[in-house]
C-alpha cells in the first residue's frame, strides 16, 4: 500500500511537471524578444524588450502606488492612481498619487520615484540650511520634512522617492497624512 501510495504521488508530480506552466504577460513578451532576436529580427526584438521594460516599470510604479496613506478619520480617498514614465515633465520615472478630501478640505499626496526631479529636488531635500530656506523643517520618524513657505510639505525618502503633500488642509493635516506613510517600508521599496 505505502508502495502504492509514493507511485501515486510520483505520478501526480509528474503529470503537474509535464503541464505546461502559465506565463505571465512579461514572460511571454521577453520570450517573444529572444525569438525574434533568435531569428535576426532585431526590430522586433527591440520592441518586445522595450514593453516588457515598460510592463516591469508599471509593476513597479503599481507597488509604489501600495504606500500611499490610507484616509485619515473623517476623510475618504479618491482612487489611488500609479505610473511609470507618466510624468513626462518630471523627466519620467514612477510615480503614484491619491486625493483626499473631508468635505470642507483637500490632500492631495504624490510619491515619485526615478526621475530627474527627485535627482534636483534631492540637493535641496538633503541639506538642512536649503530646507530651511524653503520654509520649517521637521523631523517625523527620523525623517527630515520641510513645510514650505506655501503650507506643502515634502521629503526625499531614502534619497530616492519624493514625497509631495499638498492641498487646501492645514499643514500639520498634511503632516499627518506624512505620519500615515510606511517610511521603513517605502525605504525598501
Amino acid at each position: 500500500m505505502k508502495g502504492l501510495h509514493f507511485a501515486g504521488a510520483f505520478l501526480l508530480w509528474g503529470l503537474a511537471m509535464a503541464a505546461p506552466a502559465a506565463a505571465d504577460e512579461i514572460e511571454d513578451t521577453l520570450n517573444a524578444a529572444l525569438e525574434a532576436y533568435k531569428a535576426g529580427d532585431v526590430d522586433t526584438a527591440k520592441e518586445e524588450t522595450d514593453y516588457a521594460a515598460t510592463l516591469l516599470a508599471q509593476q513597479k510604479a503599481a507597488g509604489l502606488e501600495a504606500f500611499l496613506p490610507e484616509p485619515l478619520e473623517g476623510w475618504t480617498r479618491a482612487e489611488a492612481s500609479s505610473n511609470a514614465g507618466a510624468a513626462g515633465m518630471f523627466g519620467g520615472g514612477l510615480m503614484a498619487s491619491a486625493d483626499y478630501s473631508n468635505g470642507t478640505q483637500s490632500v492631495s499626496v504624490q510619491l515619485m520615484a526615478e526621475n530627474q526631479l527627485v535627482a534636483a529636488m534631492g540637493g535641496m531635500l538633503t541639506n538642512p540650511a536649503m530646507m530651511a530656506q524653503m520654509g520649517k523643517v521637521e523631523r517625523i520618524n527620523r525623517q527630515m520634512v520641510v513645510v514650505t513657505n506655501d503650507g506643502e510639505v515634502q521629503s526625499l525618502v531614502d534619497n530616492r522617492v519624493l514625497v509631495q503633500i499638498s492641498g487646501s488642509a492645514p499643514a500639520e493635516t498634511k503632516l499627518d497624512f506624512f505620519r500615515a506613510i510606511d517610511l521603513k517600508g517605502l525605504k525598501d521599496f
